[in-house]
């Protein structure tokens, strides 16, 4: 850790833009769902749950692209490490970016875009809980496969940067699982008493 800190400077405009990035988007995205959870605002504004789940959808995507693109400027505007600047470990981090995308992908498939983007907020339920390939090896494979995606990145720009990042991303990823897991749990264990009632 301290030799990776020896290639940083955390004050570089872009790696601050990067590290606000990181912390502002599950913050900005648990703050709305849990608002429009208890007050339905967005949805009646919007004039429906799937509409307004669709826009913050859209708005998580766009922050997710500008968190994307700081944390690449953050990384081309600071020092490699020579020791990670060889074709193992590239090919490492290509490994990395690969597996983090089947993750991400296959997580998507499972959930759809409402299930993906907060949609149990907005009301929108699948019948029970995901529990097919991702979810069935790995809790929170969106989070952890987006990690890895970062991780990979780190490493194919041989970069102590990227990879300070991505551990910001992990605690950050790490804190909102603690945060939303109780809450999703709960949906479902009421949809599921409720379910057992009607019959």
């Amino acid at each position: 850790m301290t030799r990776l800190l020896g290639y940083v400077d955390p004050s570089e405009p872009c790696f601050v833009a990067a590290v606000l990035a990181i912390v502002f988007n599950p913050l900005f995205w648990n703050v709305v769902a849990r608002w429009e959870q208890r007050t339905r605002k967005l949805s009646r504004a919007l004039g429906s749950p799937h509409v307004a789940c669709y826009a913050l959808g859209g708005v998580i995507l766009a922050l997710n692209a500008l968190r994307s693109h700081w944390f690449t400027q953050a990384m081309r505007n600071q020092p490699r490490m020579d020791s990670l600047d060889t074709p193992t470990a590239y090919q490492a981090g290509l490994v990395l970016l690969g597996a983090g995308s089947v993750l991400v992908l296959s997580s998507f498939s499972a959930l759809g875009f409402t299930g993906t983007f907060l949609g149990d907020y907005f009301g929108i339920l699948k019948e029970a809980r995901v529990t097919t390939f991702p979810f069935n090896i790995l809790d929170n494979p969106m989070y952890w496969g987006s990690t890895a995606n970062y991780l990979g990145w780190a490493v194919m720009h041989a970069s102590p940067a990227g990879l300070l990042l991505t551990g910001v991303v992990a605690i950050v990823y790490t804190a909102a699982t603690l945060y939303e897991e109780p809450f999703t749990a709960e949906i479902y264990r009421q949809k599921a008493s409720q379910s057992r009632k009607s019959h």
